[in-house]
């Protein structure tokens, strides 16, 4: 029989452990985030019946949707984010939990988009969301989320560019433009992929925009200066419009409202050619960029969408929610060259000398992870170089070297693989404390 190639689909990835290292790492650290917040943890199916996922994010998504009829004979579809999905969880179980409902979601979506640096059909998303609130509190907790999750990550250098839809509708409706407003929106949030040139082309065939009407929104999407500076100029682009208004008094609160709990200054940044391509959004609109990488795009998105779980129910149930961009953002750290290159999520390796000695290997691994520390035990006596180059390939911090004679001494090599250098403790076999006092200075750095 012929062997079959091994080999994985276009846009999707195996992840070998070093990848999945600091994935995990990155997953850990938002959902500690999230709760830190009250945010509590949903999961919903996979698949969905194709009414529930066609039509509410743009005709692009739609086009992406891997989608196909079951066993049964029904049309499903793989979910392409996790917000749609929330709105018919809601819609369904709303009496069960309460409102305002505060979920985080970390889990896969699949577009069949055109793949490039950073994006995948199948990718990772780590979702919160509030459900049930129309007060801006939770449009600038949004962005609180997103500021103390880049920190957490250890990320200094990015900014949460912020926008407003109800600005833009504004300036639509100014210009006449308020019964074209998708296709608008859609064509201003490629500003910075197609630029100037292309938007306008895009503007003229999908939503037949006039010259002038292109030259203001251009103008619009081009304003720069300090969050005040902006403030100030799209006053009077909007002036007399009340949704227009009413969206440059809120972004002034944003502003406001995030200085005074403590997010450094810069960090948000009011940016008016920010749209958001998906159709869901009515409010207050985000995405984070990394200072050092910005050409790969935001890693954080997301805004306010107020009439989203109309589709499925009566009841009014406005959201608020942003997402990770897992994926996206490991390609950033990763071509930043800020991934540590681990394979294995115990720091220390104990050596194997005799295998007869293997009971007092294992009781010395219990000591140690009793004691929170990571530790792996060889699995079978060899040369200790060939153990000393398993521990290096996998990314080990420490080694511990106990052979007969150590044993016998009532001792242990503590081996640090960063430096090359080792020091000798105590261990009688029942006492690992001088053997932890060794390993807490490597373990810490």
């Amino acid at each position: 029989m012929a062997l079959i190639q091994p080999r994985t689909l276009k846009g999707f990835r195996d992840y070998l452990p070093e990848a999945m290292m600091p994935r995990e790492r990155i997953i850990e650290t938002a959902r500690r985030v999230y709760r830190s917040y009250g945010f509590r943890p949903i999961d919903t199916p996979a698949l969905e019946y194709l009414e529930i996922l066609t039509g509410k994010g743009s005709d692009e998504t739609d086009k992406q949707l891997y989608k196909f009829q079951d066993h049964g004979g029904r049309d499903v579809g793989l979910r392409f984010d996790l917000t749609v999905p929330l709105a018919r969880f809601v819609a369904q179980h709303q009496q069960e939990l309460g409102l305002p409902f505060k979920r985080y979601h970390i889990a896969s979506v699949w577009r069949g988009e055109n793949t490039q640096t950073g994006r995948y059909r199948e990718f990772m998303q780590c979702d919160f969301d509030t459900i049930g609130v129309t007060e801006i509190t939770a449009d600038i907790e949004m962005t609180l989320v997103i500021n103390d999750l880049f920190t957490a990550l250890g990320v200094d250098n990015f900014s949460v560019r912020v926008n407003h839809r109800a600005v833009l509708n504004g300036m639509l409706e100014k210009l006449g433009l308020g019964d074209r407003s998708a296709a608008v929106l859609r064509a201003l949030d490629k500003l910075a992929k197609i630029g100037d040139k292309g938007v306008r082309e895009e503007l003229a065939r999908t939503a037949e925009t006039t010259d002038a009407q292109c030259d203001a929104l251009i103008a619009m999407a081009s304003l720069s200066g300090d969050n005040e500076t902006i403030l100030n100029q799209l006053t009077p682009l909007v002036a007399g419009n009340a949704t227009g208004e009413r969206g440059v008094a809120e972004l002034r609160e944003l502003v406001a409202a995030t200085a005074a709990a403590g997010v450094p200054a810069g960090r948000i940044q009011l940016d008016p050619s920010i749209a958001r391509g998906l159709d869901y959004y009515t409010g207050i609109v985000v995405e984070t960029i990394l200072g050092d990488l910005p050409e790969i795009g935001s890693v954080a998105s997301g805004g306010r969408y107020d009439n989203l779980a109309g589709l499925y129910t009566n009841q009014k149930l406005p959201g608020v929610g942003a997402s990770l961009g897992l994926d996206r953002l490991l390609a950033a750290l990763e071509k930043l060259g800020r991934l540590d290159a681990v394979k294995t999520p115990a720091p220390v390796l104990i050596c194997m000398f005799d295998a007869a000695r293997r009971n007092d290997y294992l009781k010395l691994a219990a000591q140690l992870r009793t004691a929170g520390v990571g530790v792996e035990v060889y699995p079978e006596a060899k040369k200790l170089g060939k153990q000393l180059q398993y521990a290096d390939k996998q990314g080990f911090r420490a080694a511990i070297i106990i052979g007969e004679s150590e044993f016998a001494a009532g001792e242990c090599q503590v081996k640090d693989l960063k430096a090359a250098a080792g020091v000798t403790v105590s261990y009688n076999g029942d006492d690992a404390a001088s053997l932890l006092a060794a390993l807490q200075p490597l373990l810490s750095d």
